[in-house]
């Protein structure tokens, strides 16, 4: 097993990314779409106790729909569902959609969503993505080399007290399968191991994470103080508590295995794996944690040994995906304004 070509979801043959991000004074959130190629099998996974998501129910294996145009993953809570109206537009432009009657243009596009709560990180509460990002980011879709970081639907995510963001990675299995994942970090659980490095760093594919920097013990110490300070102010009324779906980590999952509807819901279910290993703890009650799986069906169904490695592979993709967004993620002050203060994991925990 290895890294494909650009290391990233995009290595998945005819899977497209584009993103829309909005960082300019008052705001910090942004759109992420996923576009795989026509005909592509669905499913999902929500396992967050405050989940916020759209058309999910059409992927449940007993329903009708059996191809996804696109995946739209956004931040601005509830408001940011409204990206997915752009990204649907587009699409029906494009020519694709669920026929529903006999003219040409008679086609629903099927375009399942999530978001990530990133409200008021700017300052400004009610900035958040609309119809014209989505459009935005499906109109910068492309193959080849994915942005990561602070771009997208991670513009304005956090993971644990640090600068979330978006991350991906990819794997090419044996069998010559290829799978890769596609996250979007904003997570209430951490991503740091007690020594304050990257808990998901242990799941490397060959030579990818190494030569990581190792945390500073005065950094962490900061670190931890900061984090210890942070929750007696949330009790004791000096700060804005947790409350649910106020987090969350979305993922996509794609691999060219020919899969059912049924066996694209299993593979996002164990890709939950991938989190599990790189946050702690995860599925909290404030996190919408939510996995989407797209099989393109370019190479024929799995065997049952070539289907247990694809799974592993996923999960593994994810793990990878989580510590590329944090370390690809940037610092970010708009506390001046009443928004975030975030510190990326490599200026918070390498900087003595």
């Amino acid at each position: 097993m290895r890294p494909g070509t650009h290391n990233a979801i995009t290595d998945v043959e005819d899977v497209l990314v584009g993103h829309a991000t909005r960082d300019e004074p008052g705001w910090l959130t942004g759109v992420s779409v996923v576009l795989p190629p026509p005909g592509t099998v669905g499913g999902v996974d929500v396992r967050g106790g405050g989940p916020g998501t759209r058309e999910t129910d059409l992927l449940d294996p007993a329903n009708a729909v059996d191809a996804v145009d696109a995946v739209v993953l956004a931040g601005g809570s509830a408001f940011g569902l409204a990206a997915a109206d752009g990204v649907a537009d587009a699409v029906w432009a494009a020519g694709r959609g669920w026929p529903v009657g006999p003219g040409p243009d008679e086609r629903v596009p099927i375009v399942p969503s999530a978001i990530v709560f990133d409200l008021g990180r700017a300052g400004v509460w009610r900035h958040h993505p609309g119809p014209a990002d989505g459009a935005t980011a499906h109109a910068a879709a492309s193959t080849g080399p994915v942005a990561q970081g602070s771009v997208g639907a991670g513009t304005g995510a956090r993971a644990g007290g640090l600068r979330g963001g978006v991350g991906t990675a990819s794997a090419v299995l044996d069998s010559g399968v290829t799978v890769g994942a596609l996250v979007v970090v904003n997570a209430v659980g951490s991503p740091l191991a007690r020594d304050g490095s990257l808990l998901g760093a242990a799941w490397g594919l060959g030579d990818e994470l190494d030569g990581l920097p190792d945390p500073s013990p005065t950094a962490l110490e900061r670190h931890l103080a900061a984090r210890r300070a942070e929750v007696e102010a949330q009790r004791a009324g000096r700060a804005e508590a947790l409350r649910p779906g106020r987090a969350t980590t979305l993922a996509v999952v794609a691999t060219d295995a020919g899969l059912t509807k049924a066996a694209c819901r299993r593979l996002a279910t164990v890709a939950h794996d991938g989190m599990a290993r790189a946050l702690s703890p995860v599925h909290t009650a404030f996190d919408g944690d939510t996995v989407f799986s797209l099989a393109t069906g370019a190479r024929p169904a799995p065997e049952p040994l070539d289907l247990v490695e694809l799974h592993d592979a996923a999960a593994g993709c994810v793990t990878r995906a989580i510590v590329h967004a944090l370390l690809a993620a940037d610092s970010v002050d708009r506390s001046a304004d009443g928004g975030l203060a975030a510190l990326s994991w490599r200026d918070a925990l390498t900087t003595p």
